[in-house]
This record gives C-alpha cells, structure tokens and sequence, in this order.
C-alpha cells in the first residue's frame, strides 16, 4: 500500500509539472526529438534532481519485493527504472560537449555530484547486491538468454568495481573518491576548452601569410570577421597603421583543427608555425588558471587509490580487468610491436621530409645553420611537400570535390548499399543549434531506424575533435515497443567562408565516415536492453564499427557515387582518384608513432602505482611529498620496478614523467604523442583511461574485416548483412570475440594492421 501511494504522488507530480519542465513528460515533437528551444538551462537541475529521487524509489520497491530475485524483478525492473533521469542526462551531456555555454558548464558543475552519490547509493547498496548476486549466481541455469547473462554480469560487476564488498570505511572513501574524480575530470575538460578558445594568431601582411592557400586565408578573414576583428582593429592590436593590413586580411587563425591544421600544412613561414605549434601542444601547460598539471596528478592519485581498494596493483590492472585485452601486459605487447614498426618507418619519412629542407636553405629560404633539423612543427609542412612531389597530389585541388553535403551523401550511399537503408532530411523538428541537421533513417521495409543528427562545425562551446553520442538509446520496454535510438555526430569541420561551401580534407572526410560508423552501431542496435544496446560495449571493441567504415571513404567505386566538384557537378577524374589511392599509405610511420605514443603514455600514467617518487627519479618534482606517502613503482609487461633508490620522496613532476617515458620508448624528436599530457582529454576527460589503446586494437579487426569485404566485394550483400546482424545490431549483448567470430570465421589476423599501413 505504500509503495502504491508512493508511486501515485510521483505521478502527480509528473502531471502537474511536465508543463513547466519539459524534461518531465513524453515529448509531443515528431519522432520523440527532445524540444531543446523549451529547455532552459534551470530545466536540468530540476530533472536531475526529481529523476534521482524517482529512480531512487524504484531501485527501493525492487528491494521490498517479498519474491525471490528473478532476473525480470530485479534485473529488468531496474533496466526499467529511471526514466526521468535517462532522458535528462542524455540532453544534458550532449549539450555539455557540444554547445557548453558557461551558464550549461556551470549547472553540470552542479550536477555532477548529485549524480555520483546517486550512482553510489545504488551501487553500494547490499540489499540491493544480494538481490542481484542471487540472480548472478543461477544465471547458467536459469533459462536466461545470452543477452541477459551479460547484462546481469555487467551490472554485478559494477557493483564490485563501486565497491560493495568493501567495509564501510571503505565505501565511505570510495564515494569520496568518486566524487573528486567526477569534479576534478569536469575541471580538466573544461580548462582544456578555454585554453583552446583563448589562444589565436592574427596576420595581417604578406610575409606572415605565405603559402597559404585562398580557401584556407578565406576561412581564418571569416574567423577575424566573426570575432569583430576588423582592419582597423588589427592595426590597433598589432600597433601598425591601417594602410599596412593587407587586402583580404586580417586573418586569425585557431588551436581549433580547422584552422590549426590548415596553418601547420601550408604556412611556409617556419617562424609562426613554431608559435602556433608551442601554443597548441602547451594547452593546459602554462601556470595560468586553466593548468591542467596539478589535476592530472590528483586525478591518478585517486584512481590508483581506487585500484588499491579494489584489490589492483595499478589503475590499469582494475580498468583492464573487463576488457578485451583483460591485461595491461597483454596491452604493453600489442602496444610495443606497433610502436616499433611505426617509429622505423617514420624515420624514413623524416629523412624525405629533411632533402627538402636541405633544398630550401640551398635556395636561401632557410638559413645554413644547425637549427635547419625537421623539427615537430615542420612535419606537416614538409610532409605535405613529400607528398605532393611522390604522388602529384595537391589537397587544395582535391577539396572542391568533397564539399560537405556531398560527402554525407556519400556516407549514407555506402550505408544504403550495405544495409538497405535511407535517409530523409527532416526540415520541421527541434534542433539545438543552427548547425545541427536531422534526418529519418528506414530500413528496406520502410520500417523507422532511428534519427541522426549532424552538427559538424566548429564554435567557441563545443569541445575539439570529433564523436557520437546517443540523447536516446535502442531498447524494448516494458510493453514490447522497440525505442528506436536518436543518433547524434559532432565534428569539427571547415566551416563555409566568404561564399564558399564547407570543403572538407581528406582527414576531415575521413572521419565523417569513421563517426558514422558508430551512428550506425547505435542506429541499428536490435537489443533488447539498452545497458547493452548499440555503443555500449568494452570500449577496446567499441572502435570497429567506426574505423571500419572509414575504409569505404576513398574506395573508387565510392569516389564516384559522392565525390564532385561543388561548382560543375563534375565527377573526381580518375587522376586524382589514383594520386589519392596512391597515397593512402603516406605518413603511415608518422602516424602510427603519434598514436601509439599517446596510448602508450596513457598506459605509463595507469600503470603507476603512486604519484610520489624518490627524489633521485628523473622525473621528480621540487615538492616534496606528504610524510607517510609510498613510492611509486611502474609496472610494465607485468614486471614492477623501482623508480629510484633515495628514501626522499617527491611529487611526479607530469611533464618530465611525459618526456622520460617518450624517451624511454624511442619515441624520435620529430614527433610528439597525439596528446600530450595536459591535454589527454581521452583519459581525462572522456573515458578512454586505460583505452586509448583501444583504437588500434580494434583496427586490428577492422583491418582484418575488411579483408574479407574486399576479398567477396565491397558491396557483397552477404558479408554486410552478416557484419550487420553479427555486430551491428547486436551491441553488447555478447562476448566481443564470440560476435566477430561469427562473422569474420575466424580469430583476426594481427598482421592486417600492419599490412594496411604499408608496416609489415
């Protein structure tokens, strides 16, 4: 009777106020688009807030339950629970990387531990454990599908890893720690976005310009205009009369990709490529406010506190633990043979790049002297160089061919062949900024897929790089309606300038393809339960989709379905086709040394077991340590050693301990890791501790898997629909290696990465 009176008043509730929050009831909109013009940044709070208390309510109605545990009252009944939360959430985080307006970061701020001690009381609740250990335990002889003995071991052991077996002491410092760690990672995020948003380079006269193409001086006069920065306001920043500023200009350029990779490819003056490079690989390096150096050391020292309460050596040890790799030993082998292929390679590419250095100070472009080395800053420049001379490949007469609506048309052509299905733009729905563009996505039977949404240009709120996300998941409820998923794809694009469409790099058409990969492993989701639905799988796993996409992007037959000149609707000649092609294994060493390097330091970072080293270590800060503090050892390959012989401890001093491990490795001077440090938003940030090296263990089998495409066809309908209801559709509903299996026929071949970089 209570709990009946109990769940009567929420409903009230609900009624009365799903017309002042709108986060509260069902959304009348097409296709169950959440109404973001009727959301106000107050919304959230409020929902967040009602949501814990209604799932907290329910999570306590499974308990009471006088029957004994069966996976549908306790299992299902809490995948069921939460609704206010799950739909709040999914706006909210979103909205939170992509359009991160201060007043939105600072109710996340809020936010965020309201929602860690909620996920604590759940999780740490042992009425609630016994429930789910009891159903854990039968599982095997319960009649429970595949899909639901892997929802029921995911949330079991999500309850060891929040750590209900431990004593109450320790739950207590587990919920603190927890807390922190949400704090502290929203902290490294956003300081990574003002160090991004503040920084830009303003040019003004010939010399600072060289080189540059039209389209990309066209993009950085847009970025001066719509910062208000005008001619005779450059003047006044850079004390020069306004006659001074060239035609066209001024310009400004950004850590942003769009303009920051532009710039580093094509500027010819050495001197601001060096500026713009210190800038962009210092962020969250420069004493300010934003110093990302101190949180990254109270990061880990939570995180390896955390591992010792859960029983690990090290951070790498408790987040492995469940993954496709299981180890960090494992994670270290896989990592070094690709390090060391990449990184001889690279040294090829590094002595091509230095004979046309060698002919520029020949010409006098350069001066004669020990500093005319290829250094980080000159790779792209020169690399571009390379290229153009090895494969006649010019990306400026390449790009008016990839303007970015045809790009998605080409995207959604590959899917349409492969999959059967269509897209049709939605003109009249809720979007949550002008940039944003939905579409309704069917099967062959007409029947509704899901939505995608693409919002694929840059802004000063919406974090760098490029992701998927869900604002809804794929899922069957309660009464048998299958919950098609809302889709989201966020990148940051060139945006359209001075009259000119967006026109993409062959990077940037690259990873619309490789996002879409995982909109399609959310959108076509066939689960059941959306803790397993579609993304949500080992996140060493969850790059396959994405990165085996990619592979389409610049087959021929592909080229000609999208690939033309947004001026005459031309067709892309085969010439340029062949150049392209060509050069698909160009600068493969560099990047596969950049990437490794990065999940590397990720590993060395979770592979410490403290922060605090012996004043002798090399990478030994000044400060001293607390009295009572452990030395740090780092286990690598399984095997710890000692980092010093001194009883003196000091503070790990992040950026040296960068530089050692980088140098430790191999890692040449002419590259630096994909992220460094204190701008690792990955590991972070983002969820990727641990796992970075996730995506070149899935390109692993991406690699292998296509293999098989091109050996059948790349549109070969019987390996794409058994890619699709192997993988695709099936989420996390069982053993990674089991699904692949299914598919490809075999375990993958680990020689496949190698062979498509041109490493082997």
């Amino acid at each position: 009777m209570t709990r009946r009176i109990l769940f009567s008043g929420i409903a009230l509730i609900m009624m009365s106020c799903s017309n002042i929050n709108p986060l509260f009831g069902d959304w009348d909109t097409p296709y169950g688009i959440p109404p973001f013009e009727k959301i106000s940044d107050n919304s959230y709070l409020h929902a967040v807030k009602f949501g814990i208390h209604q799932q907290a309510a329910e999570v306590d109605a499974i308990i009471a339950r006088d029957a004994a545990p069966t996976f549908e009252n306790t299992i299902a009944a809490y995948e069921q629970s939460g609704k206010i939360l799950d739909r709040t959430c999914g706006v909210l985080f979103n909205l939170a990387e992509s359009d991160a307006t201060p007043a939105l970061q600072k109710v996340v701020e809020k936010v965020i531990p309201l929602l860690t001690e909620h996920t604590d009381n759940i999780f740490m609740n042992p009425y609630f454990f016994a429930r789910v250990k009891a159903v854990y335990d039968t599982r095997d002889d319960s009649g429970l599908t595949t899909e639901q003995i892997r929802l029921t071991e995911k949330l079991y052991n999500q309850f060891l890893s929040n750590g209900v077996a431990l004593d109450e002491a320790a739950q207590a410092r587990m919920r603190e720690i927890n807390s922190e760690l949400a704090s502290l990672e929203q902290t490294f995020g956003n300081n990574l976005l003002s160090e991004t948003n503040t920084f830009s380079l303003l040019l003004t006269d010939s010399s600072e310009i060289a080189g540059l193409p039209e389209q990309v001086l066209n993009a950085a006069a847009a970025e001066a205009g719509a910062a208000g920065i005008t001619a005779r306001e450059a003047a006044r920043l850079k004390g020069i009369a306004e006659d001074d500023v060239l035609p066209g200009g001024p310009w400004v350029f950004t850590l942003h990709n769009p303009s920051y990779v532009p710039f580093m490819t094509y500027s010819s003056n050495r001197e601001l490529r060096e500026k713009m490079f210190r800038a962009y690989s210092s962020r969250g390096n420069n004493g300010n406010d934003c110093d990302n150096k101190d949180i990254v050391l109270k990061i880990m020292a939570l995180r390896m506190e955390k591992a010792r309460l859960l029983g690990y050596d090290t951070p790498a040890g408790f987040i492995l633990s469940d993954k496709m790799a299981k180890t960090p030993a494992a994670v270290d082998s896989f990592l070094e043979k690709i390090f060391d292929a990449g990184v001889s390679k690279a040294g090829e590419e590094v002595a091509d790049m230095q004979k046309i250095m060698d002919a520029d100070v020949q010409a006098g472009l350069l001066p004669e002297d020990s500093t005319s080395v290829i250094r980080p800053w000159d790779w792209a420049y020169y690399a571009e160089r390379v290229r153009m001379e090895k494969y006649a490949i010019d990306e400026n007469l390449i790009k008016p061919y990839f303007r970015m609506e045809n790009v998605r048309e080409g995207v959604f052509a590959v899917a349409h062949r492969l999959y059967g299905l269509d897209f049709e733009k939605l003109d009249s729905i809720p979007l949550y900024h002008p940039d944003v563009e939905g579409f309704k996505v069917t099967d062959s039977d007409s029947s509704l897929v899901g939505i995608l949404l693409t919002d694929y240009y840059p802004r000063s709120t919406k974090r760098g790089g490029a992701w998927m996300s869900n604002i809804r998941n794929q899922e069957i409820s309660a009464d048998g309606e299958d919950i098609r998923p809302i889709i989201v794809n966020v990148a940051n694009f060139t945006k359209p300038a001075a009259g000119k469409p967006s026109l993409l790099t062959l990077d940037e058409t690259a990873t619309m393809f490789h996002e879409f990969g995982h909109a399609l492993h959310g959108l076509l989701s066939r689960c059941t339960y959306k803790d397993v639905s579609g993304t949500n799988v080992t996140r060493d796993f969850v790059e396959l989709p994405s990165q085996l996409n990619e592979n389409w992007a610049f087959q021929p037959e592909v080229l000609a379905m999208y690939a033309r000149h947004y001026e005459t609707g031309e067709v892309i000649p085969d010439s340029l086709v062949t150049s392209i092609r060509r050069s698909g294994k160009f600068n493969q060493g560099f990047m596969t040394t950049e990437l490794a390097a990065a999940a590397i330091l990720d590993m060395r970072w979770h592979e410490l077991t403290s922060i605090y080293v012996p004043s002798d270590c090399p990478f030994a800060s000044s400060v001293p340590a607390p009295e009572g503090a452990e030395p740090a050892f780092l286990v690598v390959n399984g095997k710890k050693r000692s980092l010093g012989t001194s009883s003196e401890l000091r503070l790990v001093d992040p950026v040296e301990f960068e530089s050692c491990m980088m140098k430790e490795i191999g890692l040449i001077d002419e590259i630096i890791p994909r992220y460094r440090t204190t701008y690792f938003n990955h590991i972070f940030k983002s969820g990727y501790s641990a796992g970075y090296y996730g995506y070149l263990w899935a390109e692993v089998l991406d690699k292998d898997a296509f293999e098989l495409f091109q050996r059948r066809g790349i549109f070969n309908s019987r390996t794409a629909m058994s890619y699709r209801r192997n993988i695709l559709e099936k989420g996390g509903s069982d053993d990674p290696m089991v699904l692949y299996k299914r598919f490809r026929g075999s375990a993958p071949d680990a020689g496949a990465l190698l062979r498509a970089r041109g490493l082997d």
